[in-house]
């Protein structure tokens, strides 16, 4: 027997996020009881969109840091955003690329809607890889970024090979960091 779900119950209902209680029946036919969090307003499949934007031919990352309430300090991140209605992903990540860090640059891939802890929530996002033109940012210029009055981001250019350094030094200053970083950081250990 293929799990299935049978209904949901919202619990509370936010602006940006719904509690949900969600009731299915598992493998083994026992009926179950779940809790979650999802996101709301998402007419979409992916709800978000995490940008991995390297900047050429200086082979740096573009890094965030700011305060996330939810983690209670201060993350270093890849920049982000949630995609508005009728907002397709590329625009999405051109948008948020811009807002959060001041750069423009163009969107290489996209790729299908992933789930980063899908134990807890229901949230998909895309990874959007962008190419930032270096030679409109020489010498490790940072544009201006237009963030919105909410919003308080940092903005890194980090070189490929000084990462893990950089990462230790964020740690160090007890910053958390978000896990897709730590992947890459495991891909680059592996030597993918």
């Amino acid at each position: 027997m293929a799990p299935q779900i049978d209904r949901k119950e919202t619990v509370y209902s936010g602006k940006f996020l719904a509690c949900k209680k969600i009731f299915y029946t598992d493998a083994r036919g026992n009926s179950r009881q779940w809790e979650a969090v999802d996101r709301t307003g998402s007419s979409g499949e992916a709800h978000a969109v995490f940008i991995v934007a390297k900047i050429v031919p200086d082979n740096e990352l573009v890094l965030i840091r700011q305060f996330r309430p939810p983690a209670g300090k201060v993350m270093v991140e890849f920049p982000a955003g949630l995609i508005d209605p009728g907002e397709s992903a590329e625009t999405t990540a051109v948008r948020e690329l811009y807002e959060e860090t001041g750069f423009t640059g163009k969107v290489l891939s996209c790729s299908a809607g992933g789930y980063s802890s899908p134990g807890m929530t229901g949230e998909s996002i895309i990874l959007a890889a962008m190419e930032i033109d270096g030679t409109a940012y020489p010498d490790g210029f940072l544009p201006e970024n237009h963030q919105e009055e909410s919003e308080n981001i940092e903005v890194f250019r980090v070189k490929t090979a000084d990462l893990p350094a950089f990462i230790r030094q964020m740690e160090s200053e007890n910053c958390g960091i978000d896990s897709k970083i730590y992947t890459a950081l495991a891909f680059r250990e592996f030597g993918w």
